[in-house]
């Protein structure tokens, strides 16, 4: 039993030495290895490692992939216009010298963001006061971030690292400004649609007054022809009248009589009906008045 307890114990034991003492580098991070304090080696192939039990030797990670930096404040930035403007921006960089990056910056990416942010915002304030608004925010806003990535270089290898693309995310004016340029564009909206809105009272008043004269014309057109045709049928009926009455004068005479007789009354009920055996009808026919029977 005592010589299965010293294995069980010896097994353990070799576990924990074996433990202490390898490792394994991914392909993603460099594995630094530190002697008493020291660092003694970095190691950035992957695979499994071998180093000396601690406390003799440790070993720490650092991320190699490309770390993004977000702008942490935007601050305003004056043009060669003294035009304010607020400027958000991002970093892509990532670790290429360990020992430099360790020694300036320790094992914590965050510390060496903290003092890459400043840098950063320096170089964009020294490209965007060479340049106008136009500048920057359209023909010239490569060359901006192109010039931050020139200005950033000495200070990148100090800090072991390499800065691999500078962008800018959003160009605006200051709160200030914008308001003014918000002002400014509701005043011009508003101008635009007045002009508009008098062009079309000026429009509409053209389109009526066509329409007024289209129908004064049509309506003198229309009596015009209309005079034209009662004057025709006029003289159509005095020449069947003339026609008429020359071919029977007598009964011409008789039509002017009943004519006459007709309108000295003021409405139909007063009209007498006549009997054509009556005198009159008699004596428009040239026939003598019947006797009244008295002798």
């Amino acid at each position: 039993m005592n010589r299965i307890g010293t294995i069980v114990v010896g097994f353990l034991l070799a576990i924990v030495l074996a433990a202490s003492t390898l490792y394994v580098v991914d392909q993603r991070q460099f594995a630094v290895v530190y002697a008493l304090g020291e660092i003694k080696e970095v190691i950035s192939e992957p695979g499994l490692k071998i180093k000396l039990p601690a406390p003799l030797q440790n070993v720490v990670m650092l991320d190699r992939r490309i770390q993004t930096l977000d702008s942490p404040e935007s601050r305003p930035i004056f043009t060669a216009e003294k035009k304010s403007l607020v400027i958000d921006w991002l970093v892509k960089w990532r670790v290429t010298e360990p020992r430099q990056f360790i020694r300036n910056n320790g094992v914590d990416i965050r510390n060496a963001e903290n003092r890459l942010a400043p840098i950063v915002q320096a170089a964009l304030n020294e490209e965007v006061t060479k340049r106008t608004v136009g500048a920057v925010l359209s023909t010239e806003r490569e060359k901006v971030m192109q010039g931050v990535i020139r200005r950033l270089a000495d200070d990148a290898k100090s800090f072991g690292i390499e800065v691999v693309d500078v962008r800018i995310k959003r160009v605006d004016f200051s709160a200030n400004i914008t308001e003014s340029v918000y002002r400014r564009m509701e005043s011009e909206r508003k101008r635009v649609a007045n002009e508009l809105r008098s062009q079309g009272a000026a429009e509409s008043e053209k389109i009526r007054a066509d329409a007024d004269r289209q129908r004064e014309i049509i309506v003198a057109e229309a009596y015009r022809d209309a005079q034209k045709l009662k004057g025709e049928g006029d003289a159509k009926a005095s020449a069947l009248y003339s026609e008429s009455f020359g071919r029977d004068p007598q009964f011409a005479q008789f039509y002017r009589s009943l004519d006459a007789y007709r309108a000295t009354f003021r409405s139909k009920s007063d009209v007498m009906v006549l009997d054509p055996s009556s005198d009159f009808f008699r004596v428009m026919r040239g026939a003598p008045a019947a006797s009244s029977g008295k002798k």
